[in-house]
């Protein structure tokens, strides 16, 4: 969540912010009218409690008694206006960076710059579920009749490149000082929307577990970022860093066409993700180190990549900034993105209270793709194709 005392004092500032992200400026005088009288409630109660502690001590038992009423009746008001409040606070992402390109959607994000050579084929390029289809190890016509739409089943080669992948990243990324985590897969309610992932239209990609109240997560980045919550951090600790994976669920509303065939969108896949706890003033670095490493993966398997900056209208509803690496494909002729990095700024320590050092600070928190599997898995068939219909396996992990 924003900060509500930005809110109050620069309303301006967080007006320009919801423009930038093509979101309604009124959003923001609808929580400042609520806010307003939340407090003038708050302040009345705790004037009338005052009031009645003075009538108890000097025994006026019958002005104490009609006091009693009158606090019911505002304490009956604070618990109407409260929800409604906390309400349009969530309404509200978080603002984006001064330096963050102003755009209405992916078409106006920044290529920074391309790295990587893309392979001249002495034949045509296949797509790689054509490739993976005819050697049998992506069947995504089997999951359909087991699972439905938009799972599959990985097997021979490619199961065992999945599992090559996991524990390429895991341990290149832990010996860069990230404390390896398996993370579950269960979120309750509360941390979910603390951290920031059931606002806006997040909801409708969140499978929940209605018997048992729980979220499946779309990503062990919404676990691992209330492994600290309502906890005060050491600052000597800062930063903190994990590396996790886990599989991770989305509905994947709103995608259609060709995305939704074989292995790109689908409702489960695996992931290797990287995450920061810092202090506000080191969090730009951080975020650059977390882009470094990503870049580092790709570069060691070999796949050509650009690094995009994402507007204000593409950016994720928690994030400050945010950058992407896309993998060339070339048996579509096109990048695709594989990777998001991404500083919240203290949006979501605020939604889960992560504090550190004596003066109680809200921490920055960051999270990266190390490695999202599937997608990696079509970037390698695609780049290592060879003429026979087969693939290679990049270097690095044989």
């Amino acid at each position: 969540m924003l900060d509500i005392k930005l809110i109050r004092d620069n309303p301006d500032k967080v007006r320009e912010g919801l423009k930038k992200r093509n979101k309604d400026p009124k959003l923001v005088d609808v929580f400042l009218s609520l806010d307003e009288e939340w407090r003038t409630l708050t302040k009345q109660i705790d004037e009338a409690r005052s009031k009645q502690n003075i009538l108890s001590k000097e025994r006026k038992i019958e002005e104490a008694k009609l006091l009693k009423e009158e606090i019911k009746n505002l304490e009956r008001k604070l618990s109407e206006i409260e929800p409604k409040r906390n309400i349009a606070l969530e309404q509200l992402p978080n603002i984006p960076a001064e330096d963050v390109p102003v755009g209405k959607d992916e078409s106006e994000n920044v290529v920074l710059r391309e790295v990587g050579e893309r392979l001249n084929f002495d034949f045509k390029p296949k797509e790689y579920l054509e490739i993976a289809e005819k050697l049998d190890v992506i069947d995504v016509h089997r999951a359909s009749k087991v699972s439905g739409s938009r799972f599959g089943y990985l097997k021979g080669k490619v199961a065992m490149l999945e599992l090559s992948l996991i524990n390429f990243a895991m341990k290149k990324i832990a010996a860069k000082g990230f404390t390896p985590i398996i993370p579950p897969v269960m979120i309750k309610p509360e941390p979910y929307a603390g951290m920031g992932r059931l606002a806006g239209d997040q909801k409708e990609e969140r499978y929940f577990l209605e018997k048992d109240g729980f979220y499946l997560v779309g990503s062990s980045e919404h676990t691992i970022g209330p492994i600290h919550m309502d906890e005060v951090l050491k600052e000597e600790e800062l930063p903190k860093r994990y590396v996790g994976f886990s599989t991770c669920f989305r509905r994947e509303a709103g995608s259609y066409g060709k995305d939704t065939k074989g292995i790109l969108r689908v409702h489960q896949f695996d992931k290797v993700e990287m995450f920061s706890f810092t202090k506000p003033e080191n969090s730009e670095e951080e975020h650059k180190l977390l882009l470094s490493i990503q870049e580092e993966l790709m570069q060691d398997l070999k796949l050509p990549y650009r690094v995009m900056q994402i507007c204000a209208g593409d950016m994720g509803w928690v994030d400050y900034k945010q950058y992407d690496i896309e993998a060339w494909l070339p048996g579509q002729n096109t990048y695709r993105e594989t990777h998001s990095c991404s500083n919240t700024s203290d949006f979501q320590a605020r939604g889960v209270n992560t504090k550190y050092g004596k003066e109680g600070r809200y921490v920055h928190m960051l999270n990266a793709t190390g490695l999202a599997i599937g997608r990696i898995i079509i970037a390698i068939i695609e780049n290592y194709q060879t003429a026979d219909g087969d693939f290679e396996i990049p270097e690095v992990l044989r």
